[in-house]
């Protein structure tokens, strides 16, 4: 996908509020479209040349922006098909006025015009679409999947919708999508994301301005979300002013937590101590000189731990097992008040109650780190997962990191970010363990849970995507410094 200054996604709703604010500015709706119109046509033909193409368009202002296409093609010396979905005569407004313009034939649209075509324009339908292809839209999209042949969307794949990535009914591969302004969720949700393929942000010339009065919920996961507040020592600082991180470890699955510990360790924690069975003191610090060892075999002995008020950044659920003593370790943590992240076992033992762990987290720094599975034990709901992640943030008080390949980090108050950094290769053991690590060493910074969860899943993945091909979990810690050095220039 295309690197964009712009992290602001618009949903559905919100980009038509864009056009239409634009529109009242002065500038026609169909001064809108015809830019549009250039700046697809300009990317295809940066790409490709000249060949037998077929211009797919619907019955609203996609299909216009078809027609727009279409005639600059034309223009241009290129073999242009139009097949319209519904009567020429039924277009309205700017779609209309640019249907007028095209001079060439318009066939009725059929699975067999893309007979022969060496190109694809697909202008059925835009991210607003709100039911499942059907008729003859569905037998063209079928069909345009099964082809080997380059597809270019515009606004996003028809069948994609824009708010959640879903696939409504059917959808095409697009290997670019032409969007404006802003991206869409849907953009970065799966499966929309796969079918979007390469996604370029044209400037159709809304103004910026039109933000303002928006003020759009949903970003795209970046630095520029929450650098300003990402921490940086001072020259005065020393290990006591950059936080203190506690780990709750495991007494047999250890390397989760000395996983975690090396991430917090890397992401800026002044001391890490992990918290472990007696006999596991020396595993857990064998490899790691710098960290730090306490024993614990109660949830009690771990508040006596917690008594130490300098510790200020707690992690539970790596490798502890889904136990009492995790369960009452984790609200042990939340009655303490201190910053918390919960990971993996930490969010299983409540699986039968979460509602206890709900009331635990009133008030607490929190961030909890389900994957799908665990996230399904805690929250029975079902939908998008952008609406889910948000709805979960709302139910549980705690900042949720929902991961995947398209993590969504959403606050209880509204807020949400979409990763797209995560490269294939984390989906590898002990990946889940760092990201929880780094997160926790934020938090012990004093970085704001919601803020620190965005950075640690941008970290996790940049990591990832600069090691490459070959990685295991401890690689990521170790590249962490190279992503540091990044920000920081």
């Amino acid at each position: 996908m295309n690197e964009t200054p712009h992290t602001e996604l618009l949903s559905v709703e919100e980009m038509y509020a864009a056009d239409r604010a634009a529109m009242d500015s002065g500038i026609p709706g169909e001064r809108l479209m015809e830019a549009a119109g250039h700046a697809i046509t300009a990317e295809i033909r940066r790409r490709w040349a000249s060949r037998p193409t077929v211009v797919l368009c619907g019955p609203g202002n996609n299909g216009g922006d078809g027609f727009v296409v279409a005639r600059l093609l034309q223009t241009a010396g290129w073999p242009v098909t139009v097949a319209l979905l519904g009567a020429r005569d039924g277009l309205t407004g700017d779609a209309g006025i640019n249907a007028g313009r095209w001079e060439g034939e318009v066939v009725a649209l059929s699975a067999s015009v893309l007979d022969g075509a060496e190109l694809v324009v697909d202008a059925l339908f835009g991210a607003g679409l709100g039911r499942a292809l059907d008729g003859e839209a569905l037998a063209v999209v079928r069909a345009l999947e099964r082809m080997d042949v380059p597809c270019v969307a515009v606004d996003v794949p028809s069948g994609v919708h824009g708010d959640t990535g879903m696939v409504l009914g059917a959808a095409p591969h697009a290997g670019l999508t032409v969007t404006f302004f802003r991206r869409k969720p849907g953009h970065l949700l799966l499966p929309g994301r796969v079918r979007a393929g390469e996604v370029v942000v044209a400037d159709i010339g809304i103004p910026e301005g039109v933000l303002d009065a928006i003020a759009p919920r949903t970003a795209a996961n970046a630095p520029a979300l929450w650098e300003d507040l990402f921490p940086q020592p001072a020259l005065e600082a020393h290990k006591y002013t950059r936080g203190h991180a506690l780990i709750a470890g495991g007494a047999t699955m250890t390397g989760a937590a000395r996983l975690a510990a090396r991430a917090a360790r890397r992401a800026g924690a002044g001391l890490v101590t992990v918290a472990g069975a007696p006999d596991q003191q020396a595993v857990y610090s064998a490899d790691a000189p710098g960290l730090l060892t306490l024993p614990f075999t109660t949830a009690d002995e771990f508040d006596e731990i917690l008594a130490d008020e300098r510790k200020n950044a707690v992690l539970v659920g790596p490798g502890n097992g889904v136990n009492r003593t995790t369960h009452d370790t984790v609200l042990a943590a939340a009655e303490r008040g201190r910053a918390l992240v919960l990971d993996a076992d930490a969010l299983t033992v409540f699986g039968d109650d979460p509602k206890e762990l709900f009331a635990a987290l009133g008030g607490v720094p929190a961030v909890i780190t389900p994957h799908e599975g665990e996230f399904s034990r805690l929250f029975r709901m079902t939908g998008d997962k952008l609406s889910r992640a948000r709805a979960a943030a709302r139910e549980s008080g705690a900042v949720v990191l929902l991961k995947g390949a398209d993590t969504v980090i959403a606050h209880p108050d509204g807020r949400a970010a979409i990763n797209e950094n995560a490269p294939p290769t984390l989906a590898t053991a002990g990946a889940g363990d760092v990201l929880a690590g780094i997160c926790v060493g934020l938090l012990a910074q004093e970085m704001p849970p919601f803020e620190a969860a965005c950075a640690a899943c941008w970290i996790h993945g940049a990591a990832a995507a600069r090691f490459g091909p070959g990685l295991i979990a401890e690689d990521l810690c170790d590249t962490m410094p190279a992503i540091f050095r990044d920000l920081q220039n």
